[in-house]
């Protein structure tokens, strides 16, 4: 431990990871965990939004397919341009202020999501800005997992990162996995009324929608105290001009292109999975379901119509647990070796998925294996994304110096961060199948640029 590491104030003296005899590594461990715990509550509340609009129509509103996917899709556009923000702010604010502000700035969309489940009155403009004001939680990425890496020398970030991101990530799975039981909980709801959640061809059911959102903000209230009594921070002297300088390395383009193939998919997927299971193996499909709750039919014989709740938070917890599972394996063999089997992995995994794309309607037999196909190729594809998480953020720190890895981290992670708004977009546009099929070529072009450039022998930046 550093004699001259300062112990009181916020500000750290003397802070050099890199020297074994100066770091302080039960600081740097304890910053992890604490850091990691509000990550973990900003990806709850960026994903709320995706827990919640598949079943926005069960308890009375009454948005079309369009407008659903446009509300998914805007806490990835909201994370994608704060993340641009949130990039700037380690070396500015320091870890103790920045984690400290955003996770006391989650409070207000999970709040207004609470309210607004309520009762089905909300304008759609309205829950449009809520959604927006979710992704302050995906902005957060791009500040606190910058500011741990000050933290850490460059043998342990793979696994620090790794762990803080694969941990953070099952924020997504947590609130999908979670929301079912909570709204069913008459108990915790301290504010509000029950409401009636219709499902096709069953009685309704009574719910407490609210909890699912109130929850999560005496633990976002604590979380911003433990941050604020017990972090530090680091003096990393970059302004926001130095920081620009990233993208005079080309490194900064390629790393972002190969971050967009993972993460990318695996925010996009996870906003997203939800409504796609509904749309095509569920009620959203007008040629399995006609009409709503209890007088629903289901047109195709023998046909048990999936829940999506039971299945959509899987991919999340793969896709997380791969991310901090592998991140081990990042530091034994290296970044590169994985990004590409990653990519690999995505093609395969993807043109697996397709033909699942255009469900069978002809039996249940085959609308059951298509589904069975749809749910293994889009649990395959969150593994590999997930894999891919954690190969990139080994590498970016492998590649770039200690000042410049913070901000391609938070850079990449920023233009990643679109995913849910690019699915819900592109999907909403070009259709399911024709998305998909875009997502190959990509990842074909990932394959190639990674052994080019990071994976083969005498490539110009192994990492």
């Amino acid at each position: 431990m550093s004699t001259t590491t300062a112990r009181k104030g916020e500000w750290l003296e003397a802070w050099d990871p890199e020297n074994e005899a100066t770091w302080d590594s039960k600081l740097a461990w304890k910053t992890l965990w604490i850091t990691t715990f509000c990550l973990t509550l900003a990806f709850i509340a960026w994903f709320l939004p995706s827990a919640i609009i598949p079943k926005l129509a069960s308890v009375g509103y009454t948005f079309t397919k369009g407008q659903l996917y446009w509300m998914a899709a805007m806490p990835g556009l909201a994370a994608g341009l704060l993340r641009i923000l949130w990039m700037v702010m380690p070396p500015i604010l320091g870890t103790r202020k920045l984690v400290t502000i955003t996770t006391l700035l989650l409070i207000p969309s999970t709040l207004g999501w609470g309210v607004r489940v309520m009762e089905p009155t909300a304008p759609y403009w309205e829950l449009m800005v809520l959604a927006f004001l979710a992704g302050i939680g995906g902005g957060a990425f791009s500040g606190l997992m910058p500011s741990t890496s000050y933290f850490f020398p460059k043998s342990k970030q793979g696994t620090a990162l790794g762990l803080q991101a694969g941990i953070g990530n099952l924020g997504v799975s947590i609130v999908q996995l979670l929301t079912p039981y909570l709204i069913a909980i008459g108990a915790l709801a301290v504010f509000g009324g029950s409401q009636q959640m219709k499902f096709p061809g069953k009685p309704d059911q009574t719910v407490w929608y609210q909890n699912a959102a109130f929850v999560w903000i005496p633990l976002m209230i604590g979380g911003a105290i433990l941050a604020w009594t017990m972090l530090k921070s680091v003096p990393i002297k970059a302004n926001i001009k130095q920081q620009f300088d990233i993208f005079k390395n080309q490194d900064t383009w390629w790393m972002t292109i190969l971050y967009i193939m993972t993460f990318g998919t695996f925010s996009g997927l996870s906003a997203q999975f939800g409504l796609l299971m509904i749309n095509l193996y569920g009620a959203g499909n007008a040629e399995i379901v006609s009409g709503s709750g209890a007088a629903a039919k289901v047109l195709v014989a023998g046909y048990a119509v999936p829940e999506a709740v039971k299945f959509v938070f899987l991919g999340p917890l793969i896709g997380a647990v791969a991310r901090f599972a592998f991140s081990p394996l990042t530091d034994r063999m290296g970044g590169a070796i994985w990004t590409l089997i990653s990519g690999v992995g995505l093609i395969g995994s993807i043109i697996y998925t397709i033909p699942a794309l255009t469900p069978d309607t002809s039996s249940a037999a085959a609308l059951d294996a298509g589904f069975n196909q749809f749910l293994y190729g889009m649990l395959a594809i969150f593994l590999f994304a997930g894999i891919g998480n954690a190969s990139t953020f080994k590498q970016m720190p492998m590649i770039f110096e200690k000042r410049q890895a913070g901000g391609v981290i938070g850079w990449t992670a920023a233009i990643a961060a679109f995913g849910p708004f690019l699915f819900g977009v592109g999907i909403n546009f070009l259709g399911v199948v024709p998305f998909y099929w875009i997502g190959v070529v990509w990842a074909v072009g990932c394959v190639v640029l990674t052994w080019w450039r990071y994976a083969r022998k005498g490539a110009p930046k192994p990492s």
